[in-house]
């Protein structure tokens, strides 16, 4: 098992676990360093930093995973060392947090054209205080059975191409960066294979202010890894990478669950302190 997972998410977006607990199973499980990045939200950052403190050997890294859109696709940005009290980060975040629910209503209505009905206010029940998401949508058809899995829910439902999804606000992914960057942060493209265009987007963003891109993931390839590895070498990146837990599904690879160098997080770390960054928790 991996010391270093820099993907995980929370109750305070889409995960089952609550932050305080992602980072008593962090340390249970021997990690060393963990970075919390819950979808548009900050809002696990300041439980999770408060329990690690029992953990003086578990490192968390303050995160925050934004949502983008491309043509016919989405695009991620994770932001490590985000300062998490910057108002404009938090008041563009809210704003992103209220799409999501506007897009969860219309998806609710296009399941109820297609004989699958499911309430509104078991979504929110589901989601609790948490950033609403697809990941609750899916939840609610399980139990009404509509579905076999959480993925399934995806795979015919409510991903991009499904006949339940529904657009949301939309940011751009140089958008993303820049709101990373002016909340003092570190800009990382998430699961760079799932764009269409790995390498036109990474330039894109490099000149952005991209400093990393994930290349290490849940259900890469070997070659993929090394692909990931190749453009982040090729354009001066840092290989970064984490298991993307949410907690939903008993397939999902636990944290710690994919090999992810320990130098993802040293030269994360040493780039923060390079940039004047504060690393109290570190």
């Amino acid at each position: 098992m991996a010391k270093v997972d820099l993907h995980v998410h929370s109750t305070a977006s889409d995960g089952r676990l609550s932050p305080e607990d992602v980072v008593r199973m962090a340390a249970q499980r021997g990690l060393a360093v963990i970075a919390i990045a819950d979808h548009d939200s900050v809002n696990g950052i300041v439980p999770a930093l408060a329990t690690a403190t029992t953990f003086p050997q578990l490192k968390v890294i303050p995160a925050v995973e934004i949502s983008t859109d491309v043509p016919h696709g989405e695009v991620h940005i994770l932001g490590y060392f985000i300062d998490y009290t910057s108002h404009q980060l938090k008041a563009t975040l809210e704003r992103m947090r209220h799409s999501r629910e506007l897009r969860a209503q219309k998806m609710i209505a296009k399941l109820a054209r297609l004989g699958m009905p499911i309430e509104w206010q078991r979504v929110q029940q589901i989601a609790g205080s948490g950033s609403i998401g697809r990941p609750h949508i899916a939840q609610a058809m399980l139990e009404k059975g509509y579905i076999a899995s959480v993925r399934e829910a995806f795979d015919r439902y409510i991903s991009r191409d499904g006949p339940a999804y529904a657009e949301r606000e939309k940011m751009a992914p140089a958008e993303a960066v820049e709101l990373v960057l002016q909340a003092n942060g570190l800009p990382v493209l998430a699961h760079p294979p799932t764009v269409s265009d790995p390498e036109a987007i990474i330039i894109q963003l490099k000149a952005a202010g991209l400093v990393g891109i994930e290349a290490y993931y849940n259900g890469y390839s070997p070659e993929q890894v090394n692909e990931m590895v190749s453009l982040a070498d090729k354009y001066g990146l840092i290989a970064t990478g984490g298991s993307d837990y949410h907690g939903l599904d008993d397939s999902e690879t636990m944290i710690g669950g994919i090999e992810v160098p320990m130098e993802a997080a040293q030269r994360l770390i040493a780039l923060a302190r390079e940039r004047g960054v504060k690393l109290a928790a570190l």
